[in-house]
């Protein structure tokens, strides 16, 4: 059996991966792919304590979420039910909302971000993906897609947070693209042209 791919979506808040995440796997599925979707915070226990914090219910200093965000991680792996380790070995072709590159962005950008990378990137048990698209959008424009439809929003959904963030994302792919296939997807088009853009970049790793 072919071993599956590993694909995952990143962006600030409100960019639009959810629909193209649906889109993509839709595709994939045509195709005759065997497609999962998956997301960070899992719904592992660890990625359920994790959603307590991110939702403002639980304090936790920024090392201890960047300490949370990597124990998800490592079970999102390894999960002898629904890791991506054995879905790969499968065939299955996985689709993430958010990896590592969200806690590089997000924590680094609050404490050490050696440290920060040594416990993702430096984990022998969180594969690298075969390829990251980072749907880009502006802060301004985030926060208009944010407020449609949203009764409240999560502790870091804020222009100011999320103008710091997308910057630090950008340090983030810089840094990385020595290591990962990432690419940047203009997500300010219509849907329907982001897929396209988001499916090109998808077919090479295909």
């Amino acid at each position: 059996m072919n071993r599956g791919r590993f694909i995952v979506f990143e962006g600030i808040d409100g960019a639009g991966k959810t629909t193209q995440v649906r889109l993509l796997a839709q595709r994939l599925e045509a195709m005759g792919k065997k497609v999962a979707v998956t997301a960070e915070p899992t719904e592992l226990p660890s990625g359920k304590a994790l959603r307590e914090v991110l939702g403002g219910k639980v304090k936790k200093s920024d090392c201890e979420i960047a300490l949370m965000f990597t124990l998800d991680r490592v079970a999102h792996n390894v999960d002898k039910d629904c890791g991506i380790e054995k879905l790969l070995s499968e065939g299955t072709y996985i689709i993430c909302d958010r990896y590592y590159y969200s806690t590089l962005a997000y924590q680094g950008s609050l404490i050490d971000y050696g440290w920060v990378k040594n416990l993702n990137a430096g984990c022998p048990e969180i594969r690298h993906p075969d390829i990251c698209l980072f749907l880009d959008l502006t802060p301004e424009e985030s926060m208009k897609r944010i407020s449609i439809g949203r009764e409240s929003t999560e502790i870091y959904e804020n222009t100011e947070t999320l103008t710091r963030v997308r910057s630090s994302f950008m340090s983030v792919i810089a840094d990385m693209r020595a290591t990962d296939k990432i690419e940047i997807i203009d997500a300010s088009a219509d849907i329907e042209t982001v897929a396209e853009r988001i499916f090109e970049a998808v077919s090479s790793v295909l």
